[in-house]
């Protein structure tokens, strides 16, 4: 009979054992830090949690140096995830995407993948309309950085791209260091250095829906720009060598507008980018103290303010979002869902010499910086 007691007890105990394993505790905005840990040629990859003083988080995954999601406040005090992203390393890896990825080496597009360099033709790959974009196929926004989560608010992240990567000259080691801030701001620095003269243009390629609902358009948001001048692209996005006005044409975001006001216009550049898609000229010049845009949901209140020491911003209004990728929380993410505001030099500096350069050589080192903060307006 004893031993009766103890093989029930015994099997009691396993049942009770497997009813109850530990439950992953999720981030505030839903997400399974153990859905983010693999590994991709011998690098680890992890989701890393900032929080602020004030309750807000941005979570990054070291895979393309990605932020996954980002909880701020709206007008009501509910706190929302205005970025859009994926729940799960997998999706990360096997969807193309470029969700709140770090780019580099270069981000946005060379002319046919090609330039000069102190007499040298460098051909990088072309991946997109007989361009270079974001790097190539295999840009670091596909690479895993090495991590160091400096205190609760502050993530480094490292990675060692070598001579030749994607062609591109150079032993490159590249930094980018993401700081929240106690008044709800996310402040981005890139840093990076070579052995080799070379190019580099790095910007983070966050998809924002403010109203904290991507199954909704963005373009209803409203979009100021502090830029007098934009690069007008061709029909292939790539930029003409032009900087034209933005005054008396759609692209003038001087005063703040709805974003869908003119998007659908009979405007040619508008029809080269199949809405918004291009780089706007800064009247900052490399001041991070001025604003050089802002982005707010009438809906939500979240509003989003843009600083940099770049002389460029590209917007891009999501246009090519169609419909074939489910992000966080099974939600379809469709045309015009987001909007992304991609602080960088100019597209294609590399062939146009009379745009701000783009060349690092030995001895220098590259230094970007982007503040994204985020405000309510009631």
């Amino acid at each position: 009979m004893k031993t009766h007691f103890i093989f029930v007890a015994v099997i009691l105990s396993i049942l009770f054992a497997c009813d109850n394993k530990p439950v992953a505790k999720l981030t505030l905005s839903g997400l399974d830090p153990t859905k983010f840990q693999t590994e991709i040629n011998n690098a680890h990859t992890a989701l890393y949690i900032l929080k602020n003083k004030t309750g807000m988080e941005v979570c990054i995954t070291n895979f393309g140096g990605r932020i996954v999601s980002i909880m701020v406040p709206d007008k009501s005090g509910k706190m929302q995830d205005v970025a859009l992203g994926l729940d799960n390393i997998d999706d990360y890896i096997n969807i193309p995407n470029n969700f709140g990825a770090s780019i580099g080496r270069y981000a946005n597009r060379i002319a046919q993948g090609r330039f000069v360099l102190d007499g040298d033709t460098i051909q990088l790959p072309q991946n997109k309309h007989g361009h270079c974009l974001h790097g190539g196929p295999k840009g670091w926004q596909c690479q895993v950085y090495d991590a160091q989560q400096i205190d609760s608010a502050t993530l480094e992240l490292t990675y060692f791209s070598p001579d030749g990567d994607e062609n591109f000259p150079g032993n490159v080691t590249a930094k980018v260091i993401y700081q929240l801030t106690n008044d709800n701001a996310i402040h981005i620095n890139y840093k990076a250095t070579t052995d080799k003269k070379t190019v580099i243009n790095m910007t983070n390629h966050s998809f924002f829906n403010l109203s904290g609902d991507p199954s909704k358009v963005s373009t209803n948001d409203i979009l100021y720009i502090n830029a007098d001048y934009f690069t007008p692209i061709d029909s292939t996005s790539m930029t003409t060598g032009e900087i034209a006005s933005v005054k008396e044409t759609p692209m003038d975001f001087t005063i703040p507008k709805v974003i869908g006001q003119d998007i659908n216009n009979d405007f040619v550049q508008l029809k080269n980018g199949n809405g918004y898609d291009h780089n706007w000229v800064l009247n900052t010049k490399g001041d991070i103290n001025q604003i050089a845009a802002k982005l707010t949901s009438p809906e939500s209140g979240i509003s989003l303010e843009v600083y940099t020491n770049e002389p460029g911003i590209q917007i891009y209004t999501g246009n090519f979002l169609n419909g074939t990728v489910t992000g966080k929380k099974g939600i379809i993410y469709n045309q015009r869902t987001a909007v992304c505001l991609e602080t960088q030099h100019y597209p294609d500096s590399p062939n146009k010499k009379d745009w701000p350069s783009v060349v690092l050589e030995p001895g220098q080192t590259y230094n970007s910086e982007c503040i994204y903060k985020f405000s309510v307006e009631k």
